[in-house]
């Protein structure tokens, strides 16, 4: 059973030194019976000669698996210093079919055409190659080839017999699918039915056939949100006309709503490109820059209001004060609302037919809490300030753009959705960059107003 380690910095000088010194028995016990995930994490403290040297010690289905684990800028710098004789013997035989073909799928389209002649396999090299032909970001793309299928007119014995045949590739059995002659999708049996059943009873009369499946060219968002509404643990999917293709199990899923979080967290951070931390400077800086672009025009836009206001605050000073009170709550509010659209929209929980309701909601809600911070701002502005139009400024113009900002946060996710642009770009610097500039140009002209009328 492989055992959790905690890497610490002994263990890592230790590994290094096993590898500068080229000690295989040293550096097979350190690594011992790690997990896979463990390994690959200290991949990041090796250079690829000290891994390639790790990876090459450990047996096929162990390294295989590590191979998996890595981050995909990892393994596809790893991949470059292997033969394509290595890479197919040492971890594509070892793997299960959507490992394989998201391996070769990070390989140069040579490279792939090496690696597939060289795996002995027929079968499974056909296999992975069909998984290629898919989209990595749809079902097909997902899926795995191993699974269990018994046709519909066996019986119990029969199917039992094709289970312990096939069972030897599939790692994880959660259900027998269940198909015809022509290889139609019919529905799924579980063990626990078909063992507590009598061997001679055919398949078909203990079979499930309210089952959900995905076409290969369903979403992988799409994937996700079903298996996680339906709590399942494998989802088989079917081509165009209903034959069974292949499986996506959990681990699958997870990869994929961890990958889709990243994904919006960045976007919502400013991010227009999936970037890690490790990249390069070029590729950071240009998954950056749009939206700081962005945030300078909004800010020359800021300036361009205050500079048409100019005669006013010469006039009531006192207002610069309270620039940066607005520009923030305005901000703030609107990207609470928009994460909140946005989340929705993601999981399906939001109904797109009621943005009325939406919107009035949102409308009562921000009003509550205008009225409450306005409050307390005209509270604070009463007891140490001189002004009673300040005061009064302040305090309505705080309720004017806490509203305003929170029927934008709402209004613009749902207005991208319809126009199948991702909505993730609505929050973060974009709704906060807006709401800043119109904050300040509502402060400013009800600023304007309030203090001509006090002012006579």
């Amino acid at each position: 059973m492989a055992r959790r380690l905690e890497i610490t910095k002994e263990f890592i000088f230790a590994l290094k030194e096993s590898v500068r010194e080229n000690d295989e028995n040293v550096a097979i016990k350190l690594l011992g019976d790690m997990h896979a995930a463990d390994i690959a994490e200290i991949y990041n403290e090796l250079n690829i000669e000290g891994a390639r040297f790790l990876f090459l010690l450990l047996d096929g289905e162990k390294a295989s698996d590590v191979l998996a684990e890595l981050d995909e800028d990892d393994r596809e710098q790893f991949l470059k210093v292997l033969p394509s004789e290595v890479i197919a013997q040492k971890f594509i035989d070892h793997m299960d079919s959507d490992d394989a073909a998201d391996v070769i799928g990070d390989l140069s389209e040579e490279k792939q055409q090496e690696v597939l002649l060289h795996i002995d396999d027929v079968e499974q090299a056909g296999d992975i190659v069909d998984l290629l032909s898919y989209d990595e970001d749809t079902a097909g793309g997902l899926m795995a080839k191993e699974m269990i299928e018994v046709n519909e007119n066996w019986t119990i014995l029969t199917c039992l017999k094709e289970l312990a045949r096939q069972a030897d590739e599939v790692d994880e059995v959660y259900y027998l699918y269940v198909i015809d002659n022509d290889n139609l999708l019919k529905g799924i049996v579980s063990l626990k039915k078909m063992l507590l059943t009598n061997n001679a009873t055919k398949i078909n009369s203990i079979v499930d056939e309210d089952i959900m499946s995905v076409k290969t060219d369903t979403s992988s968002e799409e994937v996700a949100m079903i298996m996680d509404k339906y709590d399942l643990v494998a989802l088989p999917v079917v081509d165009s006309i209903g034959r069974l293709v292949g499986r996506i199990t959990i681990d699958d899923v997870v990869d994929v709503i961890r990958e889709e979080a990243e994904k919006d967290y960045q976007m919502a951070s400013g991010l227009t490109e999936d970037v890690e931390s490790s990249d390069k400077v070029l590729r950071i800086t240009r998954a950056r820059l749009p939206w700081l672009l962005i945030g300078l025009a909004g800010g020359i836009l800021g300036a361009m209001v205050l500079g048409k206001f100019e005669s006013s605050l010469k006039i009531y000073p006192e207002m610069i004060f309270f620039i940066p009170l607005i520009a923030a709550m305005g901000g703030n509010v609107g990207i609470q609302s928009s994460a909140l659209i946005v989340q929705g929209l993601a999981n399906k929980t939001l109904r797109t037919d009621r943005t009325i309701q939406k919107l009035g909601k949102e409308f009562i809600v921000a009003l509550v809490n205008g009225l409450l911070l306005a409050g307390l701002i005209f509270l604070y502005n009463f007891f140490t300030s001189d002004s009673f139009a300040l005061t009064i400024t302040v305090s309505i113009s705080l309720v004017s753009v806490i509203i305003f900002a929170a029927l934008v946060g709402t209004t613009i996710p749902l207005v991208l959705n319809r126009y199948k642009i991702d909505p993730a770009v609505a929050t973060g610097p974009f709704i906060t960059t807006m709401n800043d500039v119109l904050g300040l140009l509502i402060y400013m002209l009800i600023g304007r107003g309030l203090y001509a009328v006090f002012t006579g």
